[in-house]
C-alpha cells in the first residue's frame, strides 16, 4: 500500500499555535496547523416573507448600543454577583502562557478510545534541523505507541494525543474523562436472547458487506444535492418543482419491521438478489441453514442429479417439493425402462436367421 503524505503547505495554511514537544531533556519546537476543514454550503437566515436578512446583533443591555469584538470581555455570574475576566486577566494565567507539548506518558496506541477526540492538528518542525521531530516520529513508529500530552490552545488547558500519521506528527485534543456520559439505558437491562437462526443471517450480512476501509468513496451526499438545488434555483427560480427535480422514492426499508428475523431473511434476500452472483459467498453463506435442511429432507427422494441443483431452486419449488413433487421423477422411471422391454424383440431377426441357417444346411 503507498502511503500518501497530507498536503500540508505551510504557505497556503497559518499556524494558530506555537511552541515545542518536551519529552525528557528534549525541546523540539513545532508550529501547530488545523488538520481538518469543512466544506459545507454556508447558508444564512432571512424573513420568508419578504428575504430580509436576520442578523443577530451584540447589543449591550446597558446603553443599548452595538459592541465590538474587541471590547467584548468574559464574565462568570454565580448569581449574586458578576465577575468580569479581561483578555489580561485570562493571558496572566500560568497555562495560558505555556508554549509546550508536555508528554506525559507513552501509551499502546489501542488503549485510547476514540469516543475521546475532538479536533486534530498537525505538527511541523519549526526549527533549522528536524532531526528532534524526525526522532520522536520514528520513535511512536517503531514502539506502536501513541504519546498522551498536554497543552494550552486558546485559552484552555487540554489533554489530547501525539501519534503518527503518514510521516507527519498528529496532535489530536481529547475530552476529559469527566466528560463522557456513561452508557446506562434501562431499555438494555433485561435479558434478550437471540436465536441461532437470526445468528447466522446476521453473520451472512457482515460477511457480504465485508471490505477495507477506504474514506474516498464516500461523499456527503447532502451537501451535493444542496448545491444541486441552490444551482437550480438560480437557474429557475421559485418556479423549480422540487420534488419533480430529486424524485419522489419510496423507501420501504423505512418502515417499522416488528419481526427481526423477518428483516434478517429479507435483508439477506435483497443482497443476494441485487449483487451476489450465484455460487458466490454471500448467496452461500445466506442459504447455508437451508441447504442443510432441504438436503436432509431429499436424501432419498431426489435422484442424485436434482440434488445438485438444489441450491439455484427458488423457495417456491422448495415447497413443492415437500407437497410430494419430488415423487414424481420415480413415477416416471417405468416409462424410461421401456426400450429395454423392446430387446427381445429386437433378437427376433437372429432367431429367424439360425432356423434359415438350419434348412440350408438340411
Amino acid at each position: 500500500m503507498v502511503r500518501r503524505r497530507p498536503m500540508v503547505d505551510s504557505e497556503a495554511m497559518r499556524a494558530i499555535w506555537k511552541g515545542s514537544i518536551t519529552f525528557g531533556l528534549v525541546n523540539v519546537p513545532v508550529k501547530l496547523y488545523s488538520a481538518t476543514e469543512e466544506h459545507d454550503l454556508q447558508l444564512h437566515q432571512v424573513h420568508d416573507a419578504d428575504g430580509g436578512r436576520i442578523r443577530y446583533e451584540r447589543k449591550c443591555e446597558v446603553c443599548g448600543k452595538k459592541v465590538a469584538y474587541e471590547h467584548i470581555d468574559k464574565a462568570y455570574d454565580d448569581g449574586e454577583q458578576t465577575v468580569v475576566l479581561t483578555g489580561d486577566d485570562l493571558e496572566a494565567l500560568p497555562a495560558e502562557r505555556s508554549r509546550e507539548i508536555e508528554v506525559l506518558e507513552f501509551v499502546p496506541n489501542e488503549q485510547i478510545d476514540p469516543i475521546l477526540f475532538e479536533r486534530s492538528y498537525y505538527l511541523e518542525p519549526d526549527s533549522k534541523s528536524p532531526k528532534a521531530y524526525v526522532l520522536l516520529r520514528r520513535v511512536l513508529e517503531e514502539t506502536e505507541r501513541t504519546a498522551v500530552v498536554r497543552l494550552s490552545l486558546r485559552q484552555r488547558t487540554r489533554l489530547a494525543t501525539m501519534r503518527v500519521r503518514d510521516d507527519v506528527l498528529l496532535v489530536q485534543t481529547i475530552r476529559w474523562s469527566d466528560e463522557v456520559r456513561a452508557a446506562e439505558f434501562d431499555s438494555l437491562g433485561d435479558d434478550l436472547s437471540v436465536g441461532k437462526r437470526e445468528l447466522d443471517l446476521a453473520r451472512s450480512i457482515v460477511r457480504d458487506l465485508e471490505a477495507d476501509f477506504d474514506p474516498e468513496q464516500y461523499v456527503d451526499e447532502y451537501q451535493e444535492q444542496l448545491r444541486t438545488l441552490v444551482e437550480a434555483k438560480l437557474e429557475q427560480g421559485d418556479a423549480l418543482d422540487t420534488a419533480a427535480t430529486f424524485g419522489e422514492t419510496d423507501d420501504e426499508e423505512g418502515a417499522e419491521v416488528i419481526d427481526l428475523l423477518e428483516a434478517l431473511q429479507r435483508s439477506v434476500e435483497k443482497r443476494k438478489g441485487a449483487d451476489a452472483p450465484k455460487g458466490s459467498r454471500a448467496s452461500k453463506g445466506s442459504d447455508a441453514s437451508e441447504e442443510s435442511e432441504d438436503a436432509d429432507e431429499d436424501a432419498g427422494a431426489r435422484p442424485a442429479a436434482r440434488s445438485r441443483k438444489a441450491p439455484a431452486s427458488s423457495g417456491a419449488k422448495a415447497a413443492a417439493t415437500k407437497k410430494g413433487t419430488a415423487s414424481k421423477p420415480a413415477t416416471k422411471q417405468p416409462a424410461a425402462k421401456k426400450p429395454a422391454a423392446k430387446q427381445p424383440a429386437a433378437k427376433k431377426p437372429a432367431a429367424k436367421s439360425t432356423a434359415a441357417s438350419k434348412r440350408k444346411s438340411a
